[in-house]
């Protein structure tokens, strides 16, 4: 395929749409982000996917565009997009419809979509528009390297929830815990769990703390969105226990491995998963690769003797450590949340990170 050249016109707003599309929270769906120029090359719209269930980044921009535009002037306009508009029906409609229908003229996309909402690009072609790709793709592509390695596994994109002490514990000697992270920190946490449509513990957390892991508000009232509540590992859980719910939405897997239990809940519909512990969850999942999100709450305190945040992970020496990079989407790589800080990372591409150097 011969090398496609773009305007610095379109190099800027592809920038600016990468920039929309760090605005997104990470889950069920990709990053996005979009922008809309006029023939001279002027910015006159941008969006970005808020996250699943709402408007995709296309449609966001083409609703932020200036009133009384006509279907001429749109004809000489371009949308800039940082992902193959979607061709198919999920929770919204097809954007590459809505983009074709809008009347724009020519769209410019980082990279290919290569999952089944694929097809965008052709059916705007068919429709007359024209279509270019590859304007910073290798950048988009990194945006949502994690995404697009859980779809190519089929299995729930998966956020790892960890509020532990300055020390890395998440209960003193005694086993309490309750609470370690403040009332900000813990709403913070909530709101990811009504997010997801799946929350993770172990037996061993359950039968401790016989935590309920709902989604609730700030009031304490259940969210309107409620997760699957999933419950890993071989022990039985009580006919009393507060996960069981009264709501239906429990299940419990007999199980211990991670990626057993990510392929039995994608064949229920689940495309994104969180992971809320114990120490023994978060290791296991943790060493097989499967945790595509951390979101860290650190309390300013010190315990010195307790339960770790994760079990050994199997690591040895400091060249097998596993790397982790800041990740700015959805709010930024670092928050404070009353007394805590909130650390937000991903798991850093293979060969990104350098070679760990002996010495100073």
């Amino acid at each position: 395929m011969a090398t496609q050249e773009f305007t610095a016109a379109e190099e800027r707003a592809m920038q600016l749409a990468l920039g929309e599309a760090r605005r997104g929270m990470r889950g069920a769906n990709p990053l996005v982000g979009a922008a809309v120029l006029d023939a001279d090359g002027a910015v006159l719209a941008s969006g970005y996917h808020r996250g699943a269930g709402f408007p995709h980044a296309e449609i966001e921009a083409l609703a932020n565009l200036p009133e009384g535009l006509d279907r001429t002037t749109l004809a000489d306009c371009t949308m800039v997009v940082t992902l193959e508009p979607c061709n198919h029906q999920g929770r919204t409609g097809p954007c590459a419809v809505a983009v074709a229908e809008a009347g724009i003229g020519r769209l410019v996309h980082a990279s290919d979509d290569q999952t089944s909402a694929a097809g965008g690009a052709d059916y705007l072609r068919s429709r007359g528009v024209d279509v270019r790709s590859g304007l910073c793709r290798d950048a988009a592509l990194d945006l949502n390297q994690r995404w697009f390695k859980a779809k190519s596994a089929r299995r729930p994109f998966t956020t790892m929830h960890i509020a532990q002490t300055l020390d890395g514990l998440i209960a003193a000697a005694d086993g309490s815990s309750q609470w370690i992270t403040s009332e900000a920190a813990r709403q913070d946490s909530h709101g990811i769990r009504a997010r997801v449509d799946a929350i993770i513990a172990g037996t061993g957390t359950v039968l401790a703390d016989n935590p309920r892991l709902t989604a609730r508000t700030g009031n304490g009232e259940p969210a309107a969105s409620q997760p699957l509540r999933v419950v890993m590992g071989t022990r039985d859980v009580p006919a009393d226990a507060a996960v069981r719910g009264s709501d239906g939405k429990f299940l419990q897997l007999h199980t211990h491995d991670p990626a057993e239990v990510l392929d039995l809940l994608a064949g229920r519909g689940v495309a994104h998963a969180m992971i809320e512990g114990g120490a023994t969850v978060a290791a296991a999942f943790l060493k097989v690769d499967l945790v595509d999100e951390l979101v860290l709450y650190l309390a300013p305190l010190l315990l010195g003797a307790g339960t770790r945040s994760t079990a050994p992970l199997g690591i040895g020496t400091l060249a097998d450590a596993a790397h982790w990079r800041w990740d700015s989407s959805g709010g930024g790589h670092t928050t404070n949340l009353g007394a805590d800080l909130r650390l937000h990372l991903e798991p850093a591409p293979a060969g990104s990170t350098p070679a760990v150097r002996k010495g100073l």
